[in-house]
């Protein structure tokens, strides 16, 4: 190799790292952004996903802040997002389990439908309980007709796996902010 080629790797790997350092401090910037927002704005969890999303990622500490955010206004759309988030991401320092009870106990029959069809493995029963006891025929018939055709509720991850094919579901009619 000769010294001009040794010398154009050596700046490409200077630029790169550049550019690896400018985004790393774009994303402490916004990530400070959005945990002032979610700790000081009232059911701002909806805003602080879409503001995460748009930057392509946060701190840890912008996952807790946004989780924090959502369990003190018991927000079960918050919830239903930051949980779908949770479940495709390993590694996030949330605990899915709390945010998917909020949504089944707190949450309306759409956003449970959605739980139950976009999670990859949802509390089937649980979900399946408050549906049945909110007396809402729309809601039972629409989740009795998933469950015939899913009736382990392995969620559309399985579904799409097995060749079937499904989406993800908006919260509710109208709301396509996944």
């Amino acid at each position: 190799m000769s010294n001009q080629t040794l010398d154009e790797q050596a700046q490409k790997a200077s630029a790169e790292q550049v550019l690896i350092e400018k985004r790393r401090e774009r994303l402490k910037n916004d990530s400070m952004r959005i945990i002032e927002i979610a700790s000081n704005e009232a059911n701002s969890a909806l805003k602080c996903i879409h503001q995460l999303s748009v930057a392509g990622g946060a701190t840890e500490a912008t996952y807790i802040a946004i989780e924090q955010r959502i369990v003190a206004d018991q927000d079960p759309a918050g919830a239903y997002h930051l949980a779908l988030l949770a479940q495709s991401t390993s590694d996030l320092p949330i605990d899915a389990r709390q945010l998917i009870e909020l949504v089944v106990n707190k949450g309306d029959n759409q956003q449970r439908l959605a739980l139950l069809k976009n999670l990859p493995l949802p509390p089937v029963d649980i979900i399946k309980e408050q549906i049945l006891a909110s007396d809402d025929g729309d809601a039972i018939g629409q989740m009795n007709a998933y469950l015939q055709i899913n009736p382990e509720g392995y969620g559309s991850h399985h579904m799409l796996a097995s060749g079937q094919s499904d989406q993800i579901v908006p919260l509710s009619p109208g709301n396509s902010s996944n």
